[in-house]
């Protein structure tokens, strides 16, 4: 009789062996026989040295041989299509639980495994987060890669489950290492350096928060800064501006950022589970805070103002004078031109349009919107001159928007959302729809 156990030892210390002796290739073909060993019967034995390798060598890969390596595990590890259709009628034969595994596993194919496998090695899940930054660079122009990449995303949907992550308030007592990564991974408003950040931390009326996993040493995963103001905040210049004396008498919390640190994990939900985690926070520590909003910025709306021809912009604004508006095309046009504020009415209607009917998916073209409005928030107030920078200009003339969280209405306004594409907004903003 075949002893199994002995053949499984002498498979993997052959396996082990061939791994020990160090002057494996470090090429394509190499890894991709690295790849099939690890999920086959001795990937079970050597798992952890066969995906160190694996690891170890793409590691030494250049973009194109990246690409290659990805295009490759992609089909070689796809479904198999008659493997699909051999399993649908074998349950369609049988219809119970084992045929129905099976085909389960035969729609799933082997790439989701071989990911799982990878994650064995020695810092196996940074490494992954990081192959997925690369994997995702390369979507836009190789769409074949897109199942690969749902099939990492799925799985660090559950790796990255809210369940498994830790929530820490930031403050100035904070591991200087972590203060300092949260300084370069600011994307929406620039942290100069560790004074301006300090300003961020002040305990009277600032909160941060930030996301961390237990494989992810150190590494915050997503964060959220947070200002007790009175009523929603319009000017994130005043938002981020050194403390004063002035004692308000604060009843709102403003979200004034929120970033996502890992390029790696986009598109795996993190910000709507850390914005109601922290709300929960906020209220059980202090209650004086009754409202909860955000002043968000409103990337991409200057771009497309720019691709608006003349007949759709007159159909938008209907009876106004859109030569009016010329002076936003203008190079020369700076920070607090006079003119924004005298077209107001104009631009929130313009604004207004944007967020409610510009969709893709039919979901907001607006990738902020998006996500508010995902998380149950109404677009609650347009803001002129919300943020007075440079960059604030150049991306949406300054403009910036109030998202509201009305505690009472998240899930219902979440469910019309999501279910019939319905947006929320206040009665503020209807005058201009």
């Amino acid at each position: 009789m075949l002893d199994f156990k002995k053949l499984f030892t002498s498979v993997a210390d052959a396996s082990l062996r061939l791994i020990g002796k160090r002057f494996v290739k470090k090429d394509l073909t190499t890894a991709l026989q690295f790849c099939d060993d690890l999920i086959s019967f001795k990937g079970i034995a050597s798992g952890i040295a066969i995906a160190r390798e694996i690891t170890d060598i793409y590691s030494t890969f250049d973009t194109d041989q990246k690409l290659s390596f990805f295009k490759e595990i992609n089909n070689r590890f796809a479904p198999s299509k008659n493997e699909v259709e051999k399993k649908i009628t074998h349950y369609l034969s049988n219809k119970n639980d084992k045929s129905l595994k099976q085909l389960g596993e035969a729609v799933e194919g082997k790439r989701q495994e071989l990911i799982r496998r990878l994650n064995m090695a020695p810092n196996g899940t940074p490494f992954l987060v990081s192959m997925r930054e690369d994997l995702i660079k390369f979507l836009p122009i190789n769409t074949e890669l897109k199942n690969l990449d749902e099939d990492i995303r799925h799985l660090f949907k559950s790796w990255f489950n809210p369940g498994f992550l830790r929530l820490e308030k930031i403050t100035w007592e904070t591991k200087a290492a972590i203060l300092e990564k949260i300084i370069k991974y600011e994307k929406v408003h620039q942290i100069k350096d560790m004074n301006d950040l300090k300003r961020r931390l002040q305990q009277d009326d600032r909160r941060f928060f930030a996301y961390f996993h237990p494989i992810l040493k150190d590494e915050p995963l997503i964060f959220v800064e947070v200002a007790f103001t009175k009523g929603i905040g319009k000017s994130i210049q005043q938002l981020i501006k050194p403390k004063t004396d002035e004692n308000l008498n604060y009843d709102t919390a403003t979200f004034y950022s929120i970033n996502n640190c890992q390029d790696g994990l986009m598109r795996v939900t993190l910000g709507n589970f850390l914005i109601k985690r922290v709300v929960f926070e906020i209220q059980q520590e202090n209650q004086k805070i009754k409202n909860f909003g955000t002043l968000s910025p409103l990337p991409g709306f200057a771009d497309w103002f720019f691709s608006l021809n003349n007949t759709k912009l007159q159909d938008i604004l209907k009876n106004y004078d859109i030569s009016k508006l010329e002076f936003l095309k203008s190079p020369q046009l700076k920070v607090g031109d006079p003119k924004i504020v005298e077209e107001e009415v104009a631009l929130k209607k313009l604004v207004c349009h944007y967020l409610i009917h510009e969709k893709i998916n039919n979901k907001p073209l607006n990738p902020v919107s998006r996500f508010h409005l995902g998380n149950g928030a109404s677009i609650h107030d347009v803001i002129i001159n919300g943020n007075t920078s440079d960059y604030g200009y150049s991306e949406s003339f300054g403009i910036m928007v109030n998202y509201g969280y009305q505690l009472d209405k998240l899930e219902h306004i979440h469910e019309d959302f999501i279910t019939k594409g319905k947006i929320s907004f206040s009665d503020k903003i209807k005058k201009y729809v």
